[in-house]
């Protein structure tokens, strides 16, 4: 389970720094590494993928907060 918790960790804090980036310049490093684009909104599968797991993992550390 500890696992599950350090990959959780890890998204969450790569969707951190991506929505910090977006919000100071306007640059989303999830589509420019998979999309083939800075820009914010450009989006293909894989992007919506991460996007997913990262949101996926918020939510399970959320939970995780409030089990202990």
């Amino acid at each position: 389970m500890e696992i599950i918790y350090n990959i959780a960790v890890i998204l969450v804090i790569i969707g951190a720094i991506n929505w910090g980036l977006v919000a100071i310049s306007g640059f989303d490093l999830v589509a420019a590494l998979f999309a083939g684009g800075g820009s914010f909104g450009n989006i293909s599968t894989l992007s919506r993928i991460i996007y997913g797991l990262v949101g996926i993992s918020a939510i399970y550390l959320i939970v995780q907060y409030y089990m202990l």
